[in-house]
Parts: C-alpha cells; sequence; structure tokens
C-alpha cells in the first residue's frame, strides 16, 4: 500500500437487482482517483490513489456513499484548503451532516 493511499470502506451495500450492483460498481471504475476494488467478505475496499483527489472525483464519491448509504464521515479524509468552501464550509448541502458531524 502506498503511504498516501486512501483505503474507504463499503460495509455491506444493499443491492436490488443485479444491474444495480454492475451500475454501483461501474459508477466507481469510472473515478479516476479509484486505484482498485475488492470484496473482503460483506464489504468493500475502495483504494483511492492519495488524500488529494479532484473536486470532481469528490462531488462522485458524495454522491454514491449518500445513494448506496455508505458510512460517509469516512470522507472528511479529503477535505483540504482547495476544497473547504464547497465541502465544508457548505453546510447546507446534502452531505455535510452526513461527513462531518
Amino acid at each position: 500500500m502506498n503511504v498516501l493511499e486512501v483505503i474507504l470502506v463499503a460495509k455491506k451495500v444493499i443491492f436490488y437487482a443485479r444491474k444495480d450492483e454492475e451500475a454501483f460498481l461501474g459508477w466507481l471504475k469510472a473515478i479516476k482517483s479509484v486505484k482498485q476494488i475488492d470484496y473482503q467478505g460483506a464489504d468493500l475496499l475502495i483504494y483511492i490513489k492519495s488524500k488529494q483527489i479532484s473536486d470532481h472525483d469528490l462531488s462522485d464519491l458524495l454522491a454514491l456513499f449518500f445513494r448506496y448509504k455508505i458510512k460517509m464521515d469516512q470522507l472528511q479524509i479529503f477535505l483540504n484548503d482547495q476544497n473547504k468552501a464547497w465541502f465544508y464550509d457548505n453546510s447546507k448541502m446534502y452531505w455535510h451532516k452526513k461527513v462531518f458531524n
């Protein structure tokens, strides 16, 4: 594992159809910062290349985690000076309480 690499854990994600799981995995694989995806029992390990990811990739992770009810507080690790204004300071956004509560 790269020292800067981040591992996010999606615990027991519920899929309602085979295509639902395919859509989820396809979306994850389309995020440029995602390096690798592995199953560990019922959990999914999502390897992110580093703590520094693009706003676009962070936005996709926020939406994906929200939609599939994945624990969002682990996304705090991506907070930095460049994204603070829209990611942290914008407390009315749908993700804010789930990430920073």
